[in-house]
């Protein structure tokens, strides 16, 4: 699949097949893909949780405000932050901004790297940080991000919707 398929067909997979597993080989390639990402300085401020356990699979989703599909999925990696890593370089901006942006372009990597490869995931942020961190016993510097559930897709994806055209979403300066 070429870049402009994987775009094309990622959608946020809300229903996984019950009985099909995601092996180490592409966790492992999601990660790599992740880490691959742009961040501000190279301070690569992410750490990522991949859950597997069922237990603290429903643990997210209770986190998440009772999205079930969150502990259905065979994984779900959660992205973190690590803030003082790019406050090291960049101080405050560094830890509100960067460590944000930098962790949300390793999360969509993932994303793209999972269609690209026969799975599929959702970028869920509503959740409760607290929760979520404790459910994994997270130490204080990581910060819950994203809670992606990653699987194969269960059935067709839905039509899809549709984008604001370029001239809403495109000022040209210059």
């Amino acid at each position: 699949m070429d870049f402009w398929q994987v775009l094309e067909a990622r959608y946020s997979v809300r229903d996984f097949e019950p009985n099909a597993e995601v092996p180490a080989e592409v966790i492992e390639q999601l990660l790599m893909a992740a880490i691959r990402a742009p961040s501000a300085g190279n301070r690569q401020p992410w750490h990522f949780y991949v859950v597997r356990d069922p237990v603290v699979r429903q643990g997210l989703a209770t986190a998440a405000y009772g999205q079930q599909f969150v502990a259905q999925a065979p994984v779900v990696i959660v992205t973190c932050a690590d803030a003082e890593r790019s406050a090291g370089r960049y101080g405050q901006r560094g830890r509100e901004l960067y460590c944000l942006q930098d962790t949300a372009a390793a999360i969509e990597h993932i994303l793209l790297a999972a269609v690209a490869l026969g799975f599929g995931g959702c970028w869920v942020g509503a959740f409760d940080e607290r929760h979520a961190a404790r459910v994994l016993s997270l130490p204080q510097r990581h910060r819950p991000v994203a809670l992606l559930p990653i699987g194969k897709p269960a059935g067709e994806p839905p039509a899809r919707t549709s984008r604001r055209p370029l001239k809403e979403v495109v000022s040209y300066v210059g």
